[in-house]
């Protein structure tokens, strides 16, 4: 029988959260109180608003430097970015890769935009994201390693790829994965567009794969209003990022030549300069959403039938988005949970629905995904914006 107090829970988000707050209140919104309004009328005052412009060049450098890697590369948006990073990974038509269920649908959208189908795999309560443990047996069971690669013994089709994805912020277990990747011959690109500012044994996510991705929406830790970025530490890849991003035109001073099938995915000067300005302010908005998801834990700490969902041993999250964990009995009440919680001005919801539901990724092939299955039914979000960490200084 549940013993989930609804109650207490929003007696505890109040106490948390500071009642001069405007309500509703948001999952998770921006917050703008550096050099925005400055960088943004240099580039309106400049007429360089499109995506040739200083703000790109140092936003790049920002992030490479923040992130440890060699370069990074700004494009539109997360969803660009994952798409250009599969590409140069050489996923191919009808190849199979590798991808969380439990994931927003950006990550199995990407892989369907390169002609490849997702393959889904469950995921890891320690975590949240993919289970590499789990996968390495599933993998023994249903591939054969070749010379060409990991093969599909049911479909006869290459895994190619996986795509780990840093769930809410937490980072997956990389070493355990890497050694999978390693055993099926299979590239890893990690999904890190809820990640930045989360590590990994000390070394920040977006280093561990071939290439990753990052992600600025209006949601994340910082935005550019809309943008992503490939990570890599391969210069050469960098480069050719850059270029099929930038529809592959060969640089001249008046023609116009192009070498590849390009994209027009690169990031506008306007948003990069935005962007700039919050990668000013990133370290004091990891330190108030971590001081926030500290006050939480402690909120919820005597609560029955809940906890809150902390980083796992081997990592430092950025606690993008926070989670409140429903006991298995308490899960039957999670409608009620958000009904109520929302009716109280706080924007909580679930997670999202498990891609291999989607009706356009139903006949994808997948994993026994039980672990997924149980978690979406008990994750609820609760409101993560840093500002709120303020309350607690």
């Amino acid at each position: 029988m549940s013993q989930l107090d609804i109650d207490s829970i929003i007696k505890a988000l109040g106490t948390v959260i500071s009642r001069g707050q405007k309500s509703p209140l948001a999952l998770h919104e921006p917050f703008f109180h550096g050099n925005e309004w400055a960088y943004v009328k240099d580039c309106l005052d400049s007429t360089w608003v499109s995506y040739v412009g200083q703000y790109v060049d140092k936003f790049e450098i920002m992030l490479a430097e923040f992130t440890g890697v060699q370069k990074a590369v700004a494009v539109v948006n997360g969803t660009a970015a994952l798409h250009m990073a599969l590409k140069l990974a050489d996923v191919t038509p009808g190849d199979e890769v590798l991808v969380p269920a439990l994931t927003f649908v950006a990550t199995a959208n990407a892989v369907a935009h390169c002609g490849a189908i997702p393959h889904f795999a469950d995921s890891d309560e320690r975590t949240l994201g993919l289970d590499p443990l789990k996968l390495k047996d599933y993998l023994k069971a249903v591939s054969q390693v070749r010379s060409s690669g990991c093969i599909n013994k049911f479909s006869g089709r290459r895994i190619s790829t996986v795509i780990p994805v840093h769930i809410f912020g937490h980072p997956v277990d990389l070493d355990s994965l890497a050694e999978v990747c390693e055993e099926y011959k299979i590239v890893m690109v990690e999904d890190a567009a809820e990640a930045l500012g989360s590590y990994y044994r000390g070394r920040h996510t977006g280093n561990h794969g071939k290439l990753s991705i990052l992600s600025f929406n209006g949601n994340k830790t910082i935005t550019t209003g809309g943008g992503g970025a490939i990570l890599t530490n391969d210069a050469a890849l960098a480069a050719l990022a850059k270029h099929l991003t930038s529809t592959a035109k060969i640089p001249h001073k008046w023609e116009f030549r192009h070498d590849h099938i390009g994209f027009n995915y690169r990031l506008p000067n306007l948003n990069a300069a935005l962007g700039c300005a919050q990668m000013e302010q990133l370290p004091g908005f990891l330190e108030q959403k971590r001081k926030l998801s500290e006050s939480y834990q402690k909120a919820f700490a005597k609560i029955e039938g809940i906890r809150f969902f902390t980083e796992p041993s081997f990592a430092k999250s950025n606690y993008w988005l926070n989670v409140i964990l429903l006991d298995a009995a308490s899960s039957e009440r999670r409608d009620e949970l958000l009904e109520k919680t929302n009716e109280h001005g706080f924007k909580t919801r679930p997670a999202w629905d498990l891609l291999n539901t989607l009706p356009m990724f139903r006949g994808c092939p997948a994993m026994d995904l039980s672990c997924a299955e149980n978690l979406v039914k008990r994750i609820i979000n609760i409101p993560s914006s840093s500002f709120l960490g303020n309350n607690h200084e």
